[in-house]
């Protein structure tokens, strides 16, 4: 049995900036975090005991295939046929928080189904590599339209300074502040809306073309987000006020990205209290992040209390294996091992005269 566990993200600013349709001509720039909610990949080799199928595959829903092509879950089937993983596999997927929420839920349950196909094949896979490897299975295995960050942060963890160069290479380089500085003053609420994010990121990559001062200002605010952050001298509120200035600019990119619910959720946030806050991830529901000081938080759960708030510390452990205890062998091995079982217990018998 492998298991993997990697963090769903948090992007504060730069959003946009990583899809190629930016990056390859300006170059991308991301602050972003891991957090301590995870999805869990479970992988193992499937013993032979089941004739009516070779492989188990539990999402939402249960898939007993004999052949992958057959998988209805098409991350699943593409990476099992990508990486020419033999038939006979059991595959699970266990979730801390929901899918299609601005998490980047779909990158972490790639970034950890790759890294368990490695384990299971008796493979290891750098950082570097499983990030890449991740954009690729997304971008163009699958062909979603959508950006690069949320597979980088997910598989490095941390809170991060992400610079995305124009062919497509990145380098990760951590901010260090104090604990005190992280997250006591971030609030997290789920909207209760689920939406599908490639088609929101297919609108976005039309619009980049005519969206060029507002990517740019984005981009910029990333550098003050950073100054703000590992400077003691830098009154920490700035940051929030930073995320309403990056969330007018985002909401702006298209009319997708938000709604007359969000706008009332936001709008009650700020009145409470909140001094900035954003939609995450491609937007139109999902989860929306407040910055607030430590006093005005009950206010805004109150005013917030239809919305489920989720409370959470940032992870720096990035996509990881939990557990690692491989069977040697295929279930394709199994008639021949059970008859070299056999066949050494045999000679072990003594016939009593």
């Amino acid at each position: 049995m492998i298991i993997t566990r990697t963090p769903y993200r948090i992007s504060f600013f730069g959003g946009g900036t990583d899809y190629h349709t930016w990056y390859q001509e300006h170059g991308g720039n991301i602050l972003s975090t891991s957090v301590n909610h995870y999805n869990y990949i479970s992988c193992r080799y499937l013993p032979p005991f089941h004739p009516e199928y070779r492989n188990r595959i539990a999402w939402k829903i249960l898939e007993l295939t004999e052949k992958f092509e057959k998988i209805q879950h098409n991350a699943i089937k593409a990476a099992l046929l990508y990486y020419q993983v033999p038939h006979g596999v059991e595959i699970s997927n266990q979730c801390d928080l929901p899918a299609r929420s601005g998490l980047g839920s779909s990158s972490s349950f790639c970034a950890g189904l790759i890294k368990a196909i490695y384990a299971l094949k008796g493979e290891m896979i750098a950082k570097y590599g499983l990030a890449k490897e991740t954009i690729k299975l997304e971008r163009e295995i699958l062909k979603e339209d959508g950006g690069i960050q949320d597979q980088i942060a997910a598989v490095y963890g941390g809170l991060n300074h992400i610079i995305i160069n124009h062919n497509g290479s990145f380098s990760v380089n951590p901010i260090v502040i104090s604990d005190a500085r992280k997250n006591s003053r971030l609030m997290l609420f789920f909207t209760g809306i689920a939406r599908t994010s490639a088609e929101i990121a297919k609108e976005q990559v039309k619009s980049t073309k005519d969206k060029t001062a507002q990517l740019s200002q984005m981009s910029s605010l990333v550098n003050d987000a950073c100054r703000i952050l590992t400077s003691e001298t830098e009154n920490l509120d700035d940051f929030g006020k930073l995320l309403h200035e990056t969330w007018m600019l985002k909401r702006s990119l298209t009319d997708k990205i938000s709604n007359s619910l969000i706008d009332e959720i936001y709008a009650t946030g700020i009145k409470n209290g909140a001094l900035g806050g954003k939609v995450l991830g491609a937007g139109g529901g999902g989860f929306i992040l407040f910055y607030a000081q430590s006093e005005k938080q009950s206010q805004i759960k109150k005013a917030l209390r239809n919305l489920i708030h989720v409370p959470f510390k940032f992870d720096d452990q990035g996509c990881q294996i939990i557990l690692y205890a491989p069977k040697q062998y295929h279930s394709s091995t199994y008639e021949k091992l059970d008859y070299i079982h056999l066949q050494n217990q045999n000679e072990k018998i003594k016939l009593r005269p």
